[in-house]
């Protein structure tokens, strides 16, 4: 169980980075959201592609 002492530890490391942390600019931003995108767009297409085998090979009897 936590203690005040452990969750105010825990907040203390919480807020240490979120000093350290900064705004994305316009291009970073850019950047991070088209990868983003590919990413899911990647990860759902190989989603649809395992989805449709499966499937195929339930209608063949497989």
């Amino acid at each position: 169980m936590f203690t005040m002492n452990k969750l105010r530890m825990k907040l203390n490391e919480y807020w240490r980075v979120l000093r350290i942390t900064k705004k994305p600019n316009g291009l970073e931003f850019k950047t991070i959201i088209k990868v983003s995108g590919l990413g899911m767009a990647v990860i759902g297409a190989m989603g649809f592609i395992i989805h449709m085998t499966v499937e195929v090979l339930k209608r063949k009897g497989i």
